[in-house]
């Protein structure tokens, strides 16, 4: 049977007003709004002691929460939380030429002064790199993001620090369930397209002043 597209554009504004209506909600209770501030192009790092965390092109503006609603201020805050724990700064950058987490997270490692990096897209999808690995190969990778909650991407942050130090932690824990990949699959590709309708392959990786409101 062949696919109305007004109807599938239709029932993708659905989606999208319903997801704003949740995402406007979660922030409202939680407090975790993100600001994100570009202050020109991001550097490579010197720091040993940094891991460097790429955003995808959507995340904190077009998108403002991940896939179950989980404010992205929460999630960023959880991350650097989990990297202080470890002794180790976060310096967080907006990686604008792909929606693919693999290399936005190699480009994060690349620019990071330790070699690691964290890939996060707006849906909540995460990767830890390292720069010396094959952009899709990766040290750690969270496909099922409707499975990580605030605690795995705390254990993300301790991790990635882990890796930093020359340390050799053991993969973070997740939760495994056979009917999220085909319960969000709809929504999880509707995200992707509104995340690749923001990437720009021209546009250099920008260093970001966060703030949280």
């Amino acid at each position: 049977m062949a696919i109305d597209e007004r109807l599938l554009k239709s029932v993708i504004a659905e989606v999208l007003k319903e997801m704003s209506k949740s995402s406007a909600a979660a922030d409202e209770v939680s407090g975790d709004n993100i600001v994100l501030t570009e202050i020109g192009d991001a550097p490579k790092g010197t720091d040993p002691n940094e891991v460097v965390l790429g955003l995808a092109p959507a995340f904190g503006e077009s998108q403002t929460t991940n896939i179950l609603g989980i404010p992205h201020g929460a999630i960023v805050k959880e991350i650097v939380a989990g990297l202080e724990e470890e002794g180790v700064k976060c310096r967080i950058v907006k990686v604008y030429r792909t929606s693919d987490v693999s290399f936005i997270a190699h480009d994060a490692a690349e620019l990071s002064g330790s070699g690691i990096g964290i890939g996060i897209q707006s849906k909540g999808t995460t990767v830890i790199h390292q720069k010396d690995l094959p952009p899709l190969s990766n040290l750690e990778l969270f496909p099922q993001c409707p499975l990580i909650d605030l605690d795995t991407y705390r254990a993300i942050g301790k991790n990635a620090a882990q890796y930093a130090k020359g340390e050799s932690p053991n993969p973070v824990p997740v939760r495994n369930d056979q009917m999220a990949r085909p319960k969000y699959q709809a929504l999880s590709a509707v995200l992707h397209i509104k995340e690749t309708e923001h990437a720009d392959r021209d546009k250099a990786p920008k260093a970001l002043k966060v703030e949280f409101k």
